[in-house]
């Protein structure tokens, strides 16, 4: 049995204490033992003996090590510990990863009441540390209660870091109390810094947005300015003027849908044909010359050749089904092509083959190099009259459209391509004459329907299939892709008038020009890729614009002037 000190057991003996250091030398928890009495019936035939000395346990307090000499007075930031769950042992401390002398080394003694730990714990005192760890537990500490603030800092003393009460501290610190502790913290010497950043003190939610007291400007849609995406590195403002930079009036210009009056070479000579007469007038030296006058037949078409060895050949379509060859140079008639019967209305270059088509429903392929006689393939598939011809960029593909409203895809290597075309898309309603094949992606065909059709299709040329279908609401009449990027232009009849610059394959609107009274039935690009050549038989007005992104050419050096803005019909084709 036991008993307070003092007290008398049944054999009459008194409980005695033990000593003091024996209790402070046990593990905590562990009850203390009471001595047996002197006359109890146990110890009456054995003789009493001592008890066994109490093992010293070593204990570890969690405190900063001291750094020695011969470590160059450098701080550890990471020291392993054991801590006493005891309050009242953290007056016996021994010195980190050092064991009390009682304890005998190599067996260590584990009591049950004892908490060991392995955890890697940080050293909060190392000041010179490389990293702060202060300041990242600053708002738990400034938000301690003052007891356990002091006891807290006695344990773990935490130095105040010099940067507190910059930009960084004051929007963190500030925002930490505001949201997660819903207090507000003093300003600190930049004040005006800290109404800026601070929070209200009414919680509307766990890091809700909330409009700041402080008046915005009359321009600024938020509270906080933001950088443009258009000012930053690399990037610039597009801007595409919305008047031509250069008029030229083209009296007796045709206004007929199924005509091609209007071609622009490599080299920037630009060839019009105005009824009997074809005209040329190079962009760079601004000289104007006649070409030819046709006597009894009025021009149906201009093409210039696409050939490195022959640039300057310009072929011309006649009323009557002839093609001419012109070597635009010397001013000489190369050749005349026989094959047609009726007026030839599209020509297209692929090198050394000149493809034709008529109204006699037929499409001619003529090599150039070769004799009149051996030089001709007959392409038939249309029941109408051809309105566009189109190669394709890589000189595999011939595209075809007629007025019955199909589109047809020849490949001239097969050996069956005489007799029927490869591909044949019957979607449009109306008359295609604008055909444009893409230089960014193989195989993929746009074409345009007349006025009863007034949509943009694509076409897959390795599927066979449609791709997409873009309602315009009024006549296509000619399809240009740009080289650069990836947009379309497109110039459209009744009843817009319009010259309109898509963003493909979105098919959005970049932009809208206007400036023709009366549709713009011809299309030719300048040779730097940027801008684009326009005419209207209807206001006999032939128009520059600049539409496509690039550096513009710089006047001198024989170079086309650029002007913004609208010019006065500086220059007459006569």
């Amino acid at each position: 049995p036991r008993g307070p000190e003092g007290s008398v057991c049944a054999a009459g003996q008194r409980l005695v204490q033990p000593p003091a250091v024996d209790m402070a030398l046990e593990c905590p928890g562990t009850p203390p033992r009471a001595r047996p009495c002197a006359g109890s019936s146990n110890d009456a035939a054995t003789p009493r003996t001592p008890p066994p000395p109490v093992a010293r346990v070593a204990t570890y307090a969690w405190e900063p090590r001291t750094p020695e000499p011969s470590m160059g007075g450098s701080l550890s930031a990471y020291d392993w510990g054991q801590r006493s769950p005891d309050p009242g042992l953290s007056s016996i401390k021994a010195s980190p990863l050092r064991p009390s002398p009682a304890q005998p080394r190599g067996s260590p003694l584990r009591s049950p009441g004892c908490e060991y730990s392995d955890r890697l714990m940080p050293s909060r005192a190392a000041a010179g540390a490389a990293s702060d760890l202060g300041t990242g537990f600053a708002i738990h500490e400034l938000a301690a209660p003052e007891n356990s603030r002091s006891r807290h800092n006695e344990l773990s003393p935490i130095e105040a870091s010099p940067s507190r009460d910059d930009e960084n501290s004051v929007a963190y610190e500030s925002l930490l109390r505001g949201e997660l502790l819903g207090q507000s913290s003093p300003a600190p010497a930049s004040a005006g810094l800290y109404d800026e950043l601070r929070t209200p003190d009414r919680r509307a939610g766990l890091f809700k947005y909330v409009v700041p007291d402080f008046p915005l400007e009359e321009e600024q849609a938020t509270p906080w300015k933001l950088r443009a995406p258009e000012e930053g590195p690399g990037r610039q403002l597009r801007k595409i003027s919305k008047e031509p930079y250069k008029v030229l009036d083209a009296p007796g210009l045709e206004d007929d849908f199924y005509r091609s009056c209007l071609d622009n070479s490599s080299d920037d000579v630009l060839a019009v044909a105005r009824g009997e007469v074809v005209d040329t007038l190079s962009l760079r030296t601004k000289r104007c010359e006649r070409l030819c006058t046709l006597r009894n037949h009025t021009c149906t078409s201009l093409s210039w050749s696409n050939t490195s060895h022959h640039p300057h050949v310009l072929a011309v379509g006649r009323h009557n089904g002839e093609v001419q060859l012109w070597d635009v140079q010397r001013t000489h008639l190369i050749r005349t092509l026989p094959g047609h019967s009726r007026r030839v209305g599209a020509l297209s270059w692929n090198g050394h083959v000149l493809a034709t088509g008529s109204r006699d429903r037929g499409i001619l392929l003529h090599d150039v190099r070769l004799k009149p006689a051996d030089s001709t393939t007959r392409l038939g598939g249309h029941p109408e009259e051809i309105c566009g011809l189109h190669w394709s960029p890589d000189g595999e593909f011939l595209a075809s459209g007629g007025n019955e409203g199909s589109v047809c895809v020849w490949d001239p290597r097969s050996s069956a391509a005489a007799a029927s075309p490869l591909h044949r898309f019957t979607g449009h309603t109306a008359a295609v004459r604008a055909l444009a094949w893409s230089p960014h992606q193989r195989g993929l065909l746009a074409s345009g329907g007349g006025t009863a059709c007034k949509c943009i299709r694509f076409w897959s040329i390795s599927r066979g299939t449609s791709i997409s279908c873009m309602p315009t609401g009024s006549q296509v009449c000619n399809l240009l892709w740009s080289k650069s990027v990836n947009e379309l232009v497109s110039t459209h009849g009744y009843s817009s008038n319009e010259i309109v610059l898509w963003k493909y394959p979105s098919m959005t609107r970049v932009a809208t020009l206007f400036g023709h009274t009366a549709r713009p039935l011809y299309l030719a690009p300048v040779a730097d890729g940027q801008g684009i050549i326009t005419g209207a038989g209807g206001d006999e007005t032939i128009r520059f614009w600049n539409v496509f992104p690039g550096a513009a050419r710089k006047s001198g050096g024989g170079g086309l002037e650029r002007r913004e803005g609208p010019s006065s019909l500086a220059q007459t084709i006569r």
